[in-house]
């Protein structure tokens, strides 16, 4: 097996930071934006800067007569864009940022039990299981943990509730992504951002009303949630893929609660209690008894690095 080489270990190291840090700059976001409105907004900057990109690359979004294609392309903007965007947004009302950020670890963890029954040949084994038994018992603790020191009660414990669902979400969406029939990945993504934006705005002005004149900083905040995570980490994201193969851009799933963690305590001054980390620890360990074979062929590797 070809060894991932550094720089595509510099790369998902990269990514790993945008997506860490996407949590911080939605918590600031939210200082000016209604959280539907946030949703809403980022997913319409990123529908709007990978559409430009995909024409300056010469292509164009599917034909609108391939009706099976479109249903799936539906399925990835609802269930990769804007109800995990959408519950984010308002669950970071009332948690930490970096709590938020240590949710994503579960979602591998919640593609093993879909994939078993909806992707052919990913079937459970007993490795897996222990795997997956681990992982959620530590994702129900991470639920579980009180006094997360921003919301109080019952209000805290949906906002909990809110940042594992959209998780689930997007383990959702990349089931239903995997089973989509080919199509190019930039116009896959833009079409999804597309309907996305087309769903979630309507209903960010139904119910958020039409959005007041944020301050510089929040401007600030919703550019780079639109620009960077969306478009920016797309283009990263498939040149990892394409170059080190799908196995291996899973490892930022590693390193993103890393980086909320890092991120919330230094600039927004976010203190969680030691049972979160117990938590974190416990999914990560189920992550990586899931992917034993892909920490083998690394380092196996690791002696001979391809630049």
């Amino acid at each position: 097996m070809t060894s991932p080489g550094l720089l595509n270990w510099f790369r998902i190291s990269f990514i790993a930071i945008i997506w860490g840090g996407a949590f911080m700059f939605v918590r600031i976001a939210l200082s000016d934006f209604p959280p539907l409105t946030l949703a809403a907004g980022r997913i319409l900057i990123g529908a709007i800067s990978l559409y430009a990109l995909m024409r300056l690359r010469g292509l164009s979004l599917p034909s609108f007569k391939d009706a099976r294609l479109w249903r799936f392309i539906l399925l990835v903007a609802l269930l990769s864009s804007s109800m995990p965007f959408a519950l984010l947004s308002w669950g970071q009302q009332h948690v930490p940022s970096a709590f938020a950020g240590m949710t994503m670890a579960a979602l591998p963890i919640f593609v093993l039990p879909l994939a078993h029954f909806f992707v052919p040949g990913e079937q459970i084994y007993l490795r897996k299981v222990i795997g997956f038994s681990v992982g959620f018992l530590g994702a129900i603790l991470l639920i579980g943990t009180s006094n997360l020191g921003v919301a109080e009660g019952k209000i805290e414990t949906l906002a909990r509730v809110a940042c594992i669902t959209a998780a689930f979400c997007y383990a959702c969406g990349s089931i239903a992504t995997r089973q989509c029939p080919p199509v190019n990945e930039l116009a896959l993504s833009t079409g999804s951002l597309i309907l996305a934006a087309l769903i979630l705005t309507p209903v960010a002005l139904l119910f958020d009303g039409l959005p007041k004149i944020p301050s510089f900083t929040g401007i600030l905040a919703i550019l780079y949630l639109g620009l960077i995570p969306t478009a920016l980490a797309f283009i990263i994201k498939v040149a990892v893929t394409r170059s080190a193969g799908p196995s291996f851009m899973t490892l930022t799933n590693y390193q993103v609660p890393v980086w909320s963690v890092i991120f919330g305590s230094i600039f927004l001054g976010e203190i969680l209690p030691v049972t979160l980390f117990v938590a974190l620890g416990l999914i990560l360990l189920g992550l990586a008894i899931t992917q034993k074979n892909i920490f083998q062929s690394i380092f196996s590797n690791a002696r001979h690095p391809k630049v």
